[in-house]
């Protein structure tokens, strides 16, 4: 189990210098998640039900006191002592012990679901506090950038090429990204909350992300025969095989039911005679059959685990169809992702060229800060759109190494 989850994080954290950081922190939720804890007890009490069913009925003790002590040929019977034990017809303690276990393998499935869950989680709650910060940078450097312009404006307000509406439209617009990068700081304390609360630790302790991530230029091929072994679909296939044990065991219960046991009579001497065996005592074995007449019972289990069988294949190709469908569009988002960050890599090189032509006419004296603002705008919305590129491909990474790993 540990050998797999590790390779696991490793598929979720490829593509940058710091992966150690994430996988570490991926290895300490999976170490401290409540919900893990919770499926493994489950797990563990669906095993310790093995024990429960490999026993016998309980044995029967029964004690009499004759009060009208009934006469024999040897004496009046005082007091009669039974024990009897019912055992159940052969194999029928080892098909329980095989249901048993093969309930307990559905719930082992449950925890490595859970697993590759919470490694998906932590590692698109990292990505979202990745993105949030690149955000806080660029919005930093648009507002020094928006000074920089800000000091040209009053410069040619002196010098009679500007007015002051073009300062006061600066400055408005550093107000407006303020107010952004004041709403990115809440929801970064909003998203390393949920970062740390997955970790199960305090919500206040800071994390610290990678400085650039980057779209390799090559993804890893998708084999969606992996998808077949998911354990999604594995527990539906444990599933059925418990409706197979069940059956089995029901089968078994359908049979006779033997018992043995022993009657002991304490008879009192008689003193008006003296018989053979006078006062003897009475030891009488017995063997009890159980025979179940009314099967009526048994057959219509044998019915309803036929009915769960197909109900669980439905199950499990409509989980088929619905994994199929979440995987094929991950892998078609993450091509939109490269594709959506190679246009913004384009429009952000010509932003910068524009910008460097608007900055030139300055030199001459006929910059048009109208076009200034248009311009960063235009920056900033590509290098947000370019961080949301990076972030959602990392993102649907995830839910194909979720599904195709």
């Amino acid at each position: 189990m540990k050998r797999i989850v590790l390779i696991g994080i490793g598929l979720l954290t490829f593509g940058f210098s710091s992966a150690q950081q994430l996988e570490t922190l991926i290895e300490e939720a999976l170490a401290n998640s409540p919900e893990i804890q919770k499926f493994e007890l489950l797990h563990d009490i669906a095993s310790e039900k093995v024990n429960e069913v490999n026993t016998l009925p309980n044995t029967s003790v029964s004690y009499s006191h004759f009060v009208s002590e009934p006469e024999t040929r040897t004496g009046a019977q005082k007091a009669r002592v039974s024990i009897s034990q019912m055992l159940p017809w052969f194999g029928s303690i080892t098909a329980r012990e095989n249901y048993a276990m093969s309930l307990a393998d559905t719930k082992y499935e449950d925890i490595v679901i859970a697993k590759r869950k919470l490694m998906a989680t932590v590692s698109q709650s990292y990505y979202s506090l990745y993105a949030n910060k690149a955000k806080k940078e660029v919005l930093h450097e648009n507002i020094k950038l928006l000074k920089t312009y800000e000091t040209l404006a009053l410069a040619s307000v002196e010098v009679g090429k500007a007015s002051a509406v073009d300062v006061l439209r600066l400055q408005m617009r550093q107000n407006e990204l303020e107010q952004l990068k004041l709403v990115l700081e809440q929801q970064y304390l909003a998203e390393q909350t949920t970062f740390n609360k997955l970790l199960n630790r305090d919500k206040k302790i800071e994390i610290t992300v990678v400085n650039e991530l980057i779209i390799p230029t090559e993804s890893n091929d998708i084999n969606y025969e992996n998808l077949a072994f998911h354990p999604e679909l594995l527990k539906y296939d444990k599933l059925f095989a418990s409706i197979e044990q069940s059956e089995l065991l029901n089968q078994k219960e359908s049979n006779p039911m033997i018992g043995f046991g022993l009657d002991y009579i304490a008879v009192s001497e008689r003193t008006d005679v003296s018989p053979i065996d006078n006062g003897k005592d009475i030891l009488m074995p017995m063997v009890t059959l159980s025979i179940p007449i009314f099967n009526k019972k048994y057959k219509s289990q044998t019915k309803q685990n036929e009915l769960e069988q197909q109900e669980i294949t439905a199950q499990k190709q409509e989980r088929i169809n619905m994994l199929e469908t979440i995987l094929d569009k991950a892998i078609h988002d993450r091509i939109s992702a490269r594709i959506s960050y190679s246009t913004q890599t384009k429009n952000l090189k010509q932003a910068k060229d524009a910008e460097e032509i608007l900055i030139k006419s300055y030199e001459t004296g006929t910059i048009n800060f109208n076009d200034v603002l248009d311009i960063q705008e235009l920056q900033l919305k590509f290098q947000v759109n370019q961080i949301e590129s990076v972030k959602d491909y990392y993102v649907q990474t995830t839910i194909i190494n979720y599904l195709g790993n």
